[in-house]
């Protein structure tokens, strides 16, 4: 027998939206952080995430501004990247993810870290004013902070920093909201990823206030 089931991704789009907001614990988001906590919701299918997902003071606002005001997005992994949905970007911004560059491979091995962290040695030219989306390596988040411990090193505008996994995750989320070098956005726990931190973006870039 054939299958019986939605069609209509308008009506998709609106039951997966309403469900989020009738089940999840919305209330301790103001309504902008709730826009883009309800997107990160839906992103990872757990409605259970609104307990772990941190807005620092002033995220909302500097993370738009950044956007509007032509800031690149910075990007971990390819994953988060392509997940971006470019129309929706304000002024065009550029997408950088450096994970594949040709140079990365012997960076890390200089640096004994990962190719994510080593990565992140690319940024420079970018970093100054940027949204930076980290969402899958622990140790690009790790790094990131590091490199933000040198006063000389550019500032980006905001940090979504929601890298998954068992080995490091937590303490990386742990140390960018204890130390909070610029606004940020994380999940706390094991759970993250691509898609979570994607839609975190999606989220910023539909904000037109």
């Amino acid at each position: 027998m054939p299958y019986s089931y939605e069609t209509n991704g308008e009506v998709i789009y609106k039951k997966s939206f309403a469900t989020i907001r009738a089940e999840a614990d919305l209330s301790r988001f103001s309504t902008h952080e709730e826009q883009i906590a309800v997107r990160m919701i839906h992103a990872s299918g757990q409605v259970g995430l609104a307990h772990d997902i941190r807005f620092s003071v002033g995220f909302v606002n500097a993370s738009v501004q950044t956007l509007k005001s032509g800031g690149a997005i910075l990007c971990d992994t390819r994953m988060v990247s392509e997940g971006i949905t470019q129309s929706r970007l304000p002024a065009n911004n550029d997408i950088v993810c450096t994970l594949n560059d040709p140079r990365v491979p012997n960076l890390a091995m200089q640096m004994q870290n990962t190719r994510s962290a080593a990565g992140l040695e690319l940024w420079e030219e970018h970093l100054n004013g940027a949204l930076v989306a980290i969402g899958n390596a622990p140790t690009a988040l790790f790094h990131l902070l590091n490199m933000l411990e040198d006063s000389s090193c550019p500032r980006p505008g905001a940090i979504i920093g929601c890298p998954v996994g068992f080995v490091g995750a937590v303490e990386s989320k742990q140390a960018l909201w204890q130390n909070q070098p610029v606004p940020c956005c994380t999940v706390v726990g094991r759970i993250g990823g691509s898609a979570i931190t994607a839609a975190a973006i999606n989220a910023v870039a539909s904000r037109q206030e």
